[in-house]
């Protein structure tokens, strides 16, 4: 299979304890409108993925913990073969909830840390305590025995916190960290004017590039971030480093950029299947149809994977095949999920000369 999913994020609740400045679904405590769905759908919607597929399957929200079957989920979801993980905010981790993960069979948990003081997380998550929370959750994954991955988001606001949020993220004992760029969907639409600018976007990634070389504790990837793969592939040959090779492999499998709607997606609380966590745009429903249905033969997800529709610049770009420009960050942007990925400064080769050639005639 060519697009095989590999990686579904589960939106089981939409309830929030948090009002992140970020969110992409605008969560908060009370989901009136998208309520949480029964157990008896879980079970369904676990039956129908894993009768087609085994991808990794994280349990997310909202907060998964405040859903009080969300143990009964996974460990159902585990039952049936599936790699099942979960992403927290880390706020109501206890004990019991670590004790509950072990029995659920919960390979992995997603921590989000988005500042290495308490003044700059919290305020990223609106939340006097958040940091706090987060730390004691670290410590009692550490003591439980459970593999967690720290999530950070960056905008203008906690840019210059990078390296200080890598460094934390060793010492607290993550098997991985992951620098997001903001997708401004949900509640980050209202924090447009702080996205990072697209030539600090740039600096970013060469310098992830080269802290990446060095890395030897834990697994570190850029997320939301597709043009680092063009990075990857121009500093190498710059530098005539042999290091492209282990940073083109993902543990999804794949070797490109932008992997929604192609590798990965997510299933949000209402039951619709969209590209991926950012990307607000339906491609089908799983209470009307199959996942399998949705994800081979989606009119979305088909444009998706082919690189031939895709708009400016990176239509014409040498390095779309590893790359794709953030087809989520196209849409958020511009309406047009097809077209160039606006935080990428890169002018292809092919633009250039064309460009070369009407000056000289």
């Amino acid at each position: 299979m060519e697009f095989e999913p590999k990686w579904i994020a589960w939106e089981v609740t939409r309830r929030c304890n948090l009002r992140c400045v970020h969110c992409r679904s605008s969560s908060t405590l009370e989901a009136k409108k998208h309520p949480d769905f029964p157990y008896e759908e879980a079970v369904r919607v676990l039956d129908d993925i894993s009768s087609y597929a085994k991808p990794v399957v994280v349990l997310s929200g909202g907060e998964p913990l405040l859903r009080q079957d969300v143990f009964d989920i996974a460990a159902y979801g585990t039952e049936k073969g599936l790699r099942m993980c979960m992403a927290t905010n880390g706020t109501l981790v206890t004990d019991e909830v670590c004790e509950n993960m072990n029995k659920a069979g919960i390979k992995m948990v997603s921590l989000s840390l988005d500042g290495s003081t308490a003044k700059v997380h919290d305020d990223f998550r609106n939340m006097v305590g958040a940091f706090d929370g987060t730390i004691n959750a670290a410590k009692l994954f550490k003591k439980h025995n459970i593999s967690f991955l720290i999530n950070s988001s960056f905008t203008k606001r906690n840019q210059e916190e990078i390296p200080k949020i890598l460094k934390l993220a060793k010492e607290l004992g993550a098997t991985a960290w992951y620098m997001f760029m903001i997708v401004p969907t949900g509640r980050g639409e209202e924090i447009m004017n702080e996205l990072i600018s697209k030539e600090d976007y740039e600096d970013l990634l060469k310098w992830h590039y080269e802290m990446e070389k060095l890395e030897d504790e834990l697994l570190v990837r850029p997320t939301c971030a597709p043009s680092y793969y063009r990075v990857v592939l121009q500093q190498a040959k710059e530098k005539g480093d042999t290091f492209k090779r282990r940073t083109l492999q993902f543990s999804t499998g794949g070797s490109k950029g932008c992997l929604a709607g192609q590798l990965i997606s997510l299933i949000d609380v209402d039951g619709n299947v969209l590209p991926c966590s950012y990307f607000p745009k339906v491609a089908g429903n799983i209470r009307e149809q199959s996942f399998q249905d949705i994800w081979e033969n989606s009119p979305l997800f088909k444009e998706l994977r082919d690189f031939k529709k895709y708009k400016g610049r990176c239509g014409s770009c040498e390095y779309v095949n590893v790359c794709g420009g953030c087809r989520a960050r196209a849409y958020a942007v511009t309406g047009d999920y097809l077209d160039e990925e606006p935080f990428c400064d890169y002018m292809p080769l092919k633009l250039l000369r064309k460009a070369k050639g009407q000056e000289s005639s």
